[in-house]
């Protein structure tokens, strides 16, 4: 169960998909200002599902069909379709689920998400087992969502005159972005064995 736990965090602060990684840093700096925060809620809750099924289905086809059958070279070629089919049904899921959330054109920011597709190939390359690619998946998923909402917060309160014209926009989200990446990377020595 600490091996669970520890996984969780550690995908979700550590070893973060957007400050980390820089995987799904696209959605994050192209977000922009004026959206409303129930939409952010409903693109982190997106992903977080996707990223779960995508990297778990994902797991399982290369474990029981590309293994097997020795094709474990073509995972790229299985891995992507896998999590861009995974997308539509999510969304159109979700928004049934929670028709409070708007999830009607978050298809684009999914599509180009790359988290979706590096989170699956890590796995699979680093050959872990269920319950710790569920962990890393839902920590990688949490901790997307825990980032977009910082780059919100930091887009906020940016947007002002107190800002230097040179730094407004994303100059000033790169610095951010680097604060950041240096707080999460603060959680690093959290954890000993």
């Amino acid at each position: 169960m600490s091996e669970l736990i520890l996984a969780l965090i550690s995908a979700a602060l550590i070893n973060n998909l957007i400050l980390h990684q820089g995987l799904a840093i696209d959605p994050a700096l192209h977000y922009p200002v004026d959206q409303e925060r129930r939409r952010l809620h409903a693109l982190g809750l997106a992903t977080l599902v996707v990223l779960v099924l995508a990297t778990n289905l994902g797991q399982l086809l290369y474990h029981f069909l590309l293994l097997p059958l020795q094709l474990d070279y073509l995972r790229l070629f299985v891995l992507l379709p896998l999590a861009a089919l995974l997308i539509a049904p999510v969304l159109g899921l979700l928004s049934r689920a929670l028709p409070s959330l708007p999830f009607a054109g978050l298809m684009p920011l999914l599509l180009g998400n790359v988290a979706l597709l590096g989170l699956s190939l890590q796995v699979s390359e680093a050959g872990y087992g269920v319950v710790q690619t569920l962990a890393w998946s839902l920590g990688g998923g949490l901790g997307f969502w825990l980032v977009m909402a910082l780059f919100a917060d930091l887009r906020r309160r940016t947007d002002n005159d107190a800002v230097p014209l040179a730094f407004r926009g994303l100059p000033v989200e790169l610095i951010g972005a680097g604060v950041m990446a240096l707080a999460f990377f603060g959680f690093n020595g959290l954890f000993t064995s």
